[in-house]
């Protein structure tokens, strides 16, 4: 059951303080290791009516795989955090990586390595880690057009980091892809709950200059959650088109049309 009116202001308060906080002899990928760890204790438990039959947490079960990108790319503050939606079946749910499509994940980010199971697993939705075929094409325009510009990994995430809102993957009894859009909203209150406070968290330890949602939905919640745990603080908030293949202005040279949107934003130069 969702928290009182006055018990919710009393733990937006106390992540508000938490996140204006965090200092002390924590890096801020090890703040972004505990966060993620939070997420996971709050989503697991859980649980969603139909049409949704299936529901993956790939920061479970392909946890190290994600402390891995968390440990090695979010450590510093950041002049850019970039904010997907949900995982992908052929991305973040094979590699714990947002967006995570194999190659770029394995080839340009050097992450690699072992991934375990969803505890229910959907048979046409099969989790086979970095063994996976099949390509995930927001991913691969994403991290793509980064890889163009930044050839090194690490100079890309040197000021950037890139995140989802929620790790959670609903899937229904075909095995198709449920947005958090299509889920009733009353199922949504814990999911939104923690998953803001998860984002504040990551605000918090990173500190960006720009909050950038790839996509509209993901634009809103930054703009929601900073507005929830930095009232007074100013950041500036933009969007670029989401590289989803389902979108026909994105299969029509993605690439180019955000980093226009990127330039016109003035997040690059």
């Amino acid at each position: 059951m969702p928290n009182s009116g006055a018990n919710a202001s009393e733990e937006r308060n106390q992540t508000s303080n938490q996140t204006s906080n965090m200092t002390g002899n924590k890096t801020s990928s090890e703040w972004l290791v505990d966060a993620a760890s939070e997420l996971i204790h709050a989503l697991k438990p859980l649980s969603f009516e139909d049409p949704v039959s299936h529901v993956y947490l790939p920061t479970e079960y392909a946890w190290d795989r994600h402390c891995e990108y968390l440990t090695r790319y979010g450590e510093g503050h950041k002049k850019v955090i970039m904010l997907g939606m949900n995982p992908g079946p052929w991305g973040m749910a094979q590699t714990g990586v947002p967006f995570g499509e194999i190659p770029s994940v394995r080839d340009w980010m050097g992450i690699s390595g072992p991934v375990d199971k969803p505890e229910n697993e959907h048979p046409k939705r099969p989790v086979e880690g970095f063994e996976c075929s099949r390509s995930e094409v927001s991913g691969r325009r994403l991290w793509g057009l980064f890889a163009d510009k930044f050839p090194n990994a690490t100079d890309f995430f040197q000021d950037h980091f890139v995140a989802n809102y929620c790790p959670l993957v609903w899937m229904g009894e075909t095995g198709k892809n449920i947005t958090p859009d299509k889920l009733p909203a009353a199922e949504m209150v814990p999911v939104e709950k923690a998953c803001r406070a998860h984002l504040a968290a990551a605000i918090g330890a990173l500190e960006p200059e720009w909050l950038i949602g790839v996509g509209a939905y993901a634009e809103k919640k930054l703009i929601e959650t900073a507005k929830e745990y930095f009232p007074d603080k100013q950041f500036k908030v933009g969007k670029i088109l989401h590289p989803s293949p389902a979108s026909p202005i994105a299969n029509r040279g993605w690439e180019p049309q955000a980093e226009r949107q990127l330039l016109d934003l003035g997040v690059w130069s």
